[in-house]
């Protein structure tokens, strides 16, 4: 494994992301709104390309200030976890354009596909997205270059105070 800089990435901040994702998005499929979908995925579009995570801002501003959660930062690389809300982002994005086309099964499938991976990643600390990532960095890959923290399995949450 290759010598790298870890940034310091909160992971409180991400499973609020992920948590609103599945919340809103389960919210559009029984309330049957299309439209609530499309926000989810704008949400997850704005997000990565700002860097951040979309519903960051209510991480920021509300949970974390009120100690509803606590920051878990943790040396990790921030690429991988914006590679997985744009993958989100395009599975949503796609699916919204299905459901207001009329395609419902298919809509809904894709918006389902994004609430099963952000529950995995908020309940069961696997992120499928990141795991990706980093087999296309193992493949070279352009624009893939980061390895997983070392003692850290491909997509699962680094453990504290694991250094390399």
């Amino acid at each position: 494994m290759t010598s790298q800089t870890l940034q310091k990435v909160d992971h409180s901040a991400l499973k609020a992301n992920q948590l609103f994702i599945i919340f809103f998005s389960v919210l559009a499929f029984i309330l049957n709104q299309p439209i609530l979908a499309a926000f989810v995925a704008l949400v997850m579009g704005i997000g990565a390309v700002l860097k951040t995570t979309g519903f960051g801002i209510i991480y920021k501003s509300i949970l974390k200030p009120r100690g509803w959660m606590k920051p878990d930062v943790l040396d990790d690389n921030p690429e991988p976890h914006r590679f997985s809300q744009i993958v989100g982002f395009v599975f949503l994005a796609a699916g919204s354009t299905a459901l207001f086309l009329g395609s419902s099964v298919l809509g809904w499938a894709l918006v389902w596909i994004v609430i099963a991976l952000a529950s995995l990643n908020a309940f069961g600390g696997f992120c499928v997205g990141c795991a990706v990532y980093y087999w296309l960095a193992r493949l070279n890959a352009p624009g893939f270059g980061k390895q997983p923290p070392a003692g850290t399995f491909p997509g699962m949450k680094p453990k504290a105070g694991v250094t390399a």
